[in-house]
């Protein structure tokens, strides 16, 4: 592969690789590190330039150093929401209602199983539609429909909604 070509690559996944690890570890250093160690070790391989295949490679890596780097450390997740409201014209009723429901969901989504989260939150947070997850995730639609499926009900009963 050569520079242009690596270039390109990086250029086109950087941030997809970056977003999948935050996703899993809601630490956006350890995110960023991870995808820089991922196109590292892939340069270091030396392949023939196939975008498809390399990026199903970069994924692979990626998720190898997260789980590695998780049971190395066995570092505590760190994640906060932030969804403070633009205007502060609401009352203070409104302000604990809304606090209130920000620390059900975050407590709903840490409750949610590794593989729930990170199929719900590239689906709502990157706006992904269920094939492109499927594909970077390189799992069948119906898994990520099912995981889907799975994490609206509960955040639904999370939220009493």
């Amino acid at each position: 592969m050569t520079q242009e070509e690596f270039k390109l690559l990086f250029d086109n996944h950087f941030d997809s690789i970056r977003n999948y690890i935050y996703y899993r570890s809601r630490d956006e250093e350890l995110a960023t590190d991870i995808a820089q160690d991922s196109f590292m070790k892939l340069w270091e391989k030396n392949l023939d330039f196939d975008e498809k295949p390399l990026r199903s490679l970069l994924y692979k890596i990626a998720g190898d150093l997260f789980i590695s780097k998780y049971r190395r450390e066995k570092v505590a997740q760190k994640y906060l929401v932030k969804l403070e409201p633009a205007v502060d014209n609401h009352t203070p009723e409104d302000q604990l209602a809304y606090k209130e429901l920000k620390t059900k969901y975050e407590t709903a989504l840490e409750e949610l199983s590794e593989k729930q989260r990170t199929v719900f939150l590239m689906s709502r947070m990157e706006g992904l539609k269920y094939q492109e997850i499927a594909d970077r995730l390189e799992l069948s639609v119906k898994a990520v429909e099912k995981r889907m499926s799975y994490a609206l009900s509960y955040l639904r009963n999370a939220l009493g909604r």
